[in-house]
């Protein structure tokens, strides 16, 4: 099982790769799906700005910035889309991925998406508690995790940008001023548990923990 397309894209810089993946293909979605593909599978456009050909660029970016990969990437969000109350529709997603992400040329089993979704779930919960830690363990300053969390915030607006997302300027700095201010109640709130005590797992002593 394969999900790249057979030409692989030469290592270029960061505009290029921006400007490569943000190209909208004008090919409708109508025109080239078959009769047989469901309708909500038809109209579905989230990754319409990014195609077979930038396949392997697209996921250089990620690789450089996030832990997931492009198939990762697409997969969770169908998965995102495609939920019903009584879970998420794996099959159809499995049978249609062609379809609905143009750089994917492969369909999947349901067992395939499955594995996919939860190997994205995975990577979010280990990069959030390696992030979480890092900021609260006071190894950056306050200023340093200002910069951290804009660069982060960038990418992660990118991403939402290609899926078809469109925020306006006051959506992006109200989102921004939210996070500033969580990141803010995180340090102050870590900078007293730094002091807390805790029972020692090993020897089931009570120590203070200081702020190393």
């Amino acid at each position: 099982m394969t999900d790249t397309p057979g030409q692989t894209g030469a290592t270029t810089d960061d505009e290029q790769v921006v400007q490569a993946v943000r190209r909208v293909d004008d090919a409708g979605d109508d025109e080239r799906a078959p009769d047989n593909v469901p309708q909500d599978v038809r109209e579905y456009a989230r990754f319409s700005k990014i195609d077979g050909a930038t396949y392997d660029r697209a996921n250089e970016f990620l690789r450089d910035r996030t832990y997931i990969t492009a198939r990762e990437w697409a997969i969770a969000r169908l998965c995102a889309d495609f939920r019903t109350e009584t879970g998420v529709e794996m099959t159809k997603i499995g049978e249609n991925l062609p379809e609905l992400v143009p750089f994917m040329t492969d369909t999947y089993s349901p067992q395939a998406v499955n594995q996919a979704r939860a190997a994205f779930e995975e990577k979010v919960q280990k990069a959030g508690a390696t992030f979480l830690y890092g900021a609260m363990c006071d190894f950056f300053p306050a200023e340093d995790l200002d910069d951290l969390m804009y660069e982060v915030t960038e990418v992660a607006k990118f991403l939402l940008e290609v899926e078809g997302v469109e925020l306006t300027v006051e959506e992006e700095l109200a989102a921004e001023d939210r996070i500033s201010e969580t990141m803010r109640e995180v340090r102050e709130r870590s900078a007293g548990l730094r002091h807390d005590e805790v029972t020692c797992p090993e020897c089931g002593h009570t120590h203070e923990v200081d702020e190393a």
